[in-house]
């Protein structure tokens, strides 16, 4: 079965995927797109957040047909020994709001759902279906559900989407409440107030294990809730298992999910923040560089965005490092520490740090005065091979 010919065929319909026809469309109007996704929905059951220093001005553009919610009086963040408030102005679109806005700005016929890719190849893609889509340039963003070939810990988190009785009295973004019983690992509870009687509240752990423990973390949020006096009703919940990338071997990472002449993007592709797990900023700036070089043939496209990828791991070697010193040198219930000071740092260096755009003198400043932890066990974690990330899917 013949599914027709397109200029770029692109499988899977998450942030990397739905973004990438987005920027292709916009940029090119004039060429035919597939967006393949097995779900029913694009961008499946999930939030993405972003401070807007992160992007360019071309990237903030392309994010504009999507609605989202935006903060202008900065956030907070708490520790035990340290509470602040910083002006950056954030913003957080939910999957929703994704496939509402993608499917509204692309033309009909696009998106494909319920499109399970059974083999791919350069210039096709066979469907279980039986159908075939053949395309002048094909692109991988499907994700990734193991990565051994790199190492590090894991980012698990439950969010909760709230209507509250009354309204909660939240003006801006909790990004940080550390403040909080930290049960074995990194742990902080993340707060975005999207309505006056609406709140989504994360219960978020940089742990040793993958395992997430749903009846666990609904107990946790409920009492944190509890504690601030929100009560009312739940709209939805959201979970995530997220890799925090300390090392590994980048080019067998690579070549285990490569298939020759295919562009691969998104996490599949190692486009993310190797500490934070944040992949929308990457997602933005691998679209629009897509969308740039849009007349390339598809082998000169995939090694194009295969080499793109090769120089993000090499930039963000300094934020892998950091995470191997905290999973290797913090004790579990310590870690929160390692933020505790370095949110005392100047708010520009912690805009370039998330946007995973460190300068040699931020760097320097993160690393230097009293560190918060053991000199030794830091050194000694810099050495260590870490556990390699079997990643939940």
């Amino acid at each position: 079965m013949n599914g027709g010919r397109h200029d770029f065929a692109i499988l899977g319909g998450g942030l990397a995927g739905g973004l990438t026809a987005l920027a292709l469309h916009r940029a090119r109007p004039d060429l035919s797109l597939c967006l393949l996704e097995q779900g029913e929905t694009l961008g499946g059951n999930h939030r993405w957040s972003w401070f807007a220093t992160d992007l360019s001005t071309a990237g903030t553009n392309l994010l504009a047909p999507l609605r989202q919610t935006r903060w202008d009086q900065g956030y907070d963040v708490r520790f035990p020994a340290h509470a602040r408030t910083l002006q950056a102005r954030y913003n957080s679109l939910s999957s929703e709001d994704f496939d509402a806005g993608l499917r509204r700005e692309l033309p009909a016929g696009t998106i494909r759902t319920r499109a399970v890719v059974e083999t791919v190849e350069p210039g096709s893609v066979q469907l279980a279906s039986g159908e075939t889509i053949r395309a002048r340039a094909v692109i991988d963003c499907r994700g990734i559900t193991a990565a051994p070939e790199l190492t590090g810990g894991w980012q698990v988190f439950m969010g909760r989407h709230l209507r509250t009785a009354r309204p909660h009295g939240l003006t801006r973004p909790v990004i940080m409440d550390a403040a909080v019983a930290q049960h074995g690992a990194y742990r902080f509870v993340y707060v975005l107030p999207l309505a006056h009687d609406e709140l989504f509240v994360e219960d978020t752990y940089y742990a040793d294990s993958p395992a997430l423990d749903r009846r666990v973390l609904a107990s946790r949020i409920q009492a944190y809730c509890d504690a601030q006096g929100w009560e009312g009703d739940i709209l939805g919940n959201e979970t995530g298992v997220l890799p925090v990338v300390t090392g590994g071997n980048f080019a067998a990472f690579q070549a285990a999910h490569r298939i020759p002449g295919v562009a691969v993007a998104g996490s599949r592709g190692g486009f993310f923040h190797p500490l934070t797990s944040y992949s929308l900023p990457q997602a933005v700036d691998t679209a629009l560089a897509i969308a740039d070089d849009a007349d390339l043939p598809g082998a000169q496209l995939a090694a194009l965005i295969e080499a793109r990828a090769t120089a993000h791991w090499r930039a963000t070697r300094f934020y892998r490092q950091l995470g191997a010193m905290l999973f290797g040198a913090a004790l579990p219930e310590e870690r929160y520490r390692v933020f505790e000071r370095f949110y005392r740092l100047s708010e520009p260096l912690i805009e370039r740090f998330y946007a995973a755009r460190s300068t040699p003198l931020d760097k320097a400043r993160v690393l230097c005065g009293k560190p918060p932890v053991p000199i030794g066990r830091a050194l000694q974690a810099l050495r260590t091979p870490g556990t390699p990330l079997e990643i939940a899917a």
